[in-house]
């Protein structure tokens, strides 16, 4: 295995594959670990008693809260110190962490601990983007950066089958355990056999002043002042967020990384309400949907724009523009089908069009910073995912479901407080009518929610299409910047 380590200015394109390799199995299990309790919520709800609302937290705000504050600050630290060895720590952190979760008596304790993933987690993006931009050169950053992020959908598949497999067996507690006890072992593993690469090791020959003397970055040394961690802080958000073609690209993978997480952190919840399938089936599911297409969809989105970009930078933009544009209707063709399968096969087709957007977006973000602040540009663009997306989308969609289910449980046969009267047992055992008001009224609810979550791909598809405009000169003039 030491022969994975060659001389760090001589690195082989094997060696290279198998660095992108390593890193997207750690964000493998960054994502198996973010996600699982979507896959467990249904058991998970249904012991510690939750709302829609509560568990949406659960499986967003609470990770989103400690990393937003963690992602910037471990960013900063990468910039200028081995990136192998933060991420491996991180996941050696995130992993345990998550291990623990299998060990919450309450809402408050697992609100706790899902708190703590998100600060290890933040360990782990930022500077692995960093890297690969080092080993790979800007025309072919697309196609590696969209395999390391199908980790997004390797990461869900894990959790998906075994996760889902473990909490219809064994429990949701087991679930957490053999989820995240293996990162341990694979965060040694990284520490063992990824070299630290000098930083721009693989951007165009530079020449005596690559960049002029306002934008050259404060980094020669490890220990800056606030004042100038700030100043490189903005200037980071002012490439990213002032420039139009590159702000309108960002929000439209904000606006519509909100409706996937929204939707998808119900979706496994939705087929055993509407269909009533048991949890393994629905793991089985959650893989083939969630993972499989959408992690094709995200080596195909890199792989297409490398290729297409070549030509014109625009494709970068109009690609994802494309892809979110059909996958609006088939994603809401799936919520509306009567049979199990079908609604699976249209939310696996929806997934793989959405996903065509990540890879470039992300390729974008590393091409228009030089080597010295990727880290803290990625930082940046994933605070923003976690917070808004991770963070508010999945309470967005359980809050929609629950407001609908009030709305759809008081105009039914039945009247009163769906909350009050289906979420106490004692009610539901009073009548096989009640719980099958109760049944049928949260399956509805579900389908609507999700539905008014899908919609905003169409918000997001108008961004890029906006984003395509002047994107060309854009990346030329970073391009200038460095040749």
């Amino acid at each position: 295995m030491s022969g994975l380590k060659p001389d760090r200015l001589n690195y082989s394109v094997a060696y290279k594959r198998s660095v992108v390799l390593l890193l997207t199995l750690a964000y493998t299990l960054n994502s198996a670990d973010r996600t699982l309790i979507a896959i467990i919520g249904q058991p998970l709800k249904k012991e510690l008693h939750l709302s829609d609302a509560e568990l949406g937290i659960l499986i967003g705000t609470a990770f989103a809260t400690l990393y937003a504050f963690s992602g910037l600050p471990i960013a900063r630290l990468a910039e200028r110190f081995n990136r192998i060895i933060i991420i491996s720590t991180a996941l050696a952190v995130w992993s345990a962490l998550t291990a623990l979760c299998g060990a919450a008596a309450n809402f408050t304790q697992l609100l706790m601990l899902r708190m703590a993933v998100g600060v290890g987690e933040a360990g782990c993006t930022p500077p692995a983007h960093s890297l690969i931009s080092d080993y790979f050169a800007p025309t072919r950053r697309g196609t590696a950066l969209s395999i390391y992020s199908c980790g997004i959908s390797l990461g869900y598949i894990l959790s998906a089958a075994v996760g889902g497999y473990a909490a219809a067996h064994y429990g949701w507690r087991i679930a957490c355990l053999v989820v995240g006890l293996p990162g341990i072992g694979v965060a040694l593993l990284l520490r063992w056999l990824i070299k630290e690469p000098p930083r721009g090791y693989s951007d165009p020959a530079v020449n005596s002043a690559p960049f002029p003397a306002e934008s050259q970055p404060a980094v020669c040394s490890r220990h800056l002042g606030f004042k100038a961690e700030f100043q490189e802080v903005m200037h980071v958000a002012r490439t990213l967020f002032l420039k139009r073609p590159i702000a309108n690209m960002l929000a439209g993978l904000i606006v519509a990384s909100f409706a996937a997480q929204g939707s998808y952190a119900f979706a496994p919840a939705y087929f055993s309400r509407a269909f009533g399938l048991d949890y393994a089936t629905i793991g089985i599911i959650s893989a083939a949907t969630g993972g499989l297409t959408v992690g094709l969809g995200l080596a195909a989105g890199g792989v297409a724009t490398d290729a297409l970009g070549a030509r014109n930078a625009k494709w970068y933009a109009l690609v994802p523009a494309a892809g979110l544009s059909i996958a609006l209707p088939l994603y809401i063709l799936a919520f509306l089908q009567a049979d199990w399968k079908l609604s699976a096969l249209f939310l696996g087709a929806a997934g793989f069009f959405q996903y065509l957007s990540f890879g470039p977006t992300v390729a974008v973000v590393q091409n228009i910073v030089d080597s010295r602040r990727r880290t803290t540009a990625t930082a940046l663009v994933y605070i923003l995912l976690t917070v808004v997306c991770l963070g508010c989308g999945p309470p967005f969609t359980g809050w929609l479901i629950d407001r609908f289910a009030e709305n759809n449980f008081s105009a039914g046969a039945l009247q009163g407080s769906f909350k009050l009267i289906c979420g106490s047992e004692k009610a539901l055992a009073a009548t096989a009518v009640l719980r099958q008001a109760c049944e049928s009224t949260l399956a509805l609810s579900s389908r609507q929610g999700i539905i008014v979550t899908v919609l905003l791909y169409a918000w997001a598809a108008i961004h890029y299409l906006v984003g395509a405009i002047g994107l060309s000169q854009e990346m030329r003039r970073a391009m200038r910047r460095i040749d």
